[in-house]
């Protein structure tokens, strides 16, 4: 039988994961790696820009894109096969704090890669992203346990919007180390190296509470724990008993794959594109985490009035706009900030969304493992949109038409998820249609 669902208590310890991590995808990810390993690159790149990683000769400026897509395609064959074991044993709890710890060590270990060290940091990079979606892919699980139906719209929203919070205030600390670096006696590169230990730091700082805080239920698969990747076949198998967890799957994969296609990139595309430094690319990114705690509490209230899926394809329509601005007009600072804005206000709440909607049509007990193949385009992962945002740049050079690129993953996505029915989805599930 299902255990009961939670106490406030854990809620909150819940929501604490998300300001927990949230330092690893907004200091790290959205800000700091893309330039910085760019950086890296450029500087260890023979006379045409091109490194040669494992004698793969990769253009300098691409290197961050293909880097980010490497880091989903391990996670691909990795996620499920978590999630399929946090079913299994029932100790999803000790499974978050090591996927955590791990991601966060990595995290923090990014403080000594310097000079031309760009492999050596591809490769922490790689360990801490695969560490962050599996820990993300547990963390998720625990929502049907602590929501019920009616409730997971406004659990998933806070817990974004918590999120947002935690990562903006750690890059408001970041960002005034930044601008008081000179009167430290720092350099940017220490300061940037600084700023990328503290994320790991503050990610492991905080992990402590959802760890005490959140309970292990009852495992009701105990055997699939001695044979995971049979497991993961199963789950694979048993996902075409429910169609419209599938379509919404695909439809997911598509649009939130370009999603974090653009926050893991856009920085690079300030800093290169637009010439913009370090400190005013961090206003901007920390602009965005506060108006997009306000955004997904916003789509929150759009949901309750017209329906999760019609909130996400509203949001879907704006982030496709956003995209065609950029290529036809965003040339200077002011731009880039306007831009920011209108992408925070649809930002959370298209995640939150889909995160609730998913959790919808998954059959109870077998979260984990659903959310092991969420997971793999889910926060601060995706992979064949930063494939083509790369392979686009390496053959035009142009920022701007390899992020246009990404336009026909949202107009994709779109199609997909307007194929939808929530309820059936539910019903199939054995959940309550909302």
């Amino acid at each position: 039988m299902r255990e009961p669902l939670s106490t406030t208590r854990e809620r909150i310890g819940w929501y604490f994961y998300d300001w927990a991590n949230s330092a690893f995808s907004t200091t790290a990810i959205t800000l700091l790696l893309g330039p910085y390993l760019s950086s890296l690159a450029a500087a260890a790149a023979d006379a045409q820009g091109l490194v040669h990683p494992f004698g793969i000769p990769v253009y300098a400026r691409s290197y961050w894109g293909y880097l980010v897509a490497l880091s989903v395609l391990s996670q691909v064959f990795f996620l499920p096969l978590a999630g399929a074991l946090a079913d299994a044993t029932g100790k999803k709890k000790q499974l978050l704090a090591l996927f955590a710890y791990i991601g966060a060590a990595a995290t923090a270990a990014m403080f000594f890669v310097r000079g031309a060290a760009y492999l050596a940091g591809g490769v922490l990079f790689l360990i801490a992203n695969l560490a962050f979606g599996a820990s993300v892919v547990v963390y998720n699980s625990f929502l049907p346990d602590i929501a019920s139906e009616r409730e997971r719209d406004e659990v998933s929203s806070k817990g974004w919007g918590f999120g947002y919070l935690g990562g903006g205030l750690l890059l408001a600390l970041n960002l005034a180390l930044a601008s008081q670096a000179e009167a430290l006696g720092l350099t940017e590169e220490q300061a940037i190296r600084i700023n990328l230990c503290s994320a790991g730091v503050w990610w492991a700082l905080f992990t402590v509470v959802p760890v005490a805080t959140l309970r292990n239920r009852a495992a009701e698969v105990p055997r699939a724990a001695a044979r995971p990747f049979g497991n993961l076949m199963a789950t694979l198998r048993d996902l075409l008993h429910y169609p419209q967890a599938l379509l919404f799957l695909l439809a997911y994969l598509l649009y939130n794959d370009a999603i974090q296609a653009v926050i893991a990139l856009s920085a690079q595309f300030g800093y290169d594109e637009l010439k913009m430094p370090i400190a005013t690319l961090s206003l901007a990114i920390l602009m965005v985490q506060f108006v997009a705690f306000f955004g997904a509490l916003v789509f929150n209230w759009i949901a309750a009035r017209i329906g999760a899926k019609r909130a996400i394809l509203l949001a879907l329509v704006i982030w496709t706009g956003v995209l065609v601005n950029i290529y036809l007009a965003v040339r200077t600072t002011a731009e880039f900030f306007v831009m920011a804005a209108m992408v925070a206000l649809v930002l959370g709440g298209s995640q939150a969304l889909s995160r609730s909607l998913f959790s919808l049509m998954i059959p109870k007990s077998k979260e984990a493992a659903y959310f092991g193949l969420y997971e793999v385009s889910d926060k601060g992962t995706s992979w064949l949109a930063p494939l083509i945002f790369g392979l686009a740049l390496q053959l035009t050079q142009s920022y701007r038409l390899a992020i246009l690129s990404l336009v026909v993953f949202f107009i994709s996505g779109m199609a997909v998820l307007a194929r939808v029915d929530v309820r059936r989805g539910a019903l199939d599930a054995g959940n309550e249609p909302v």
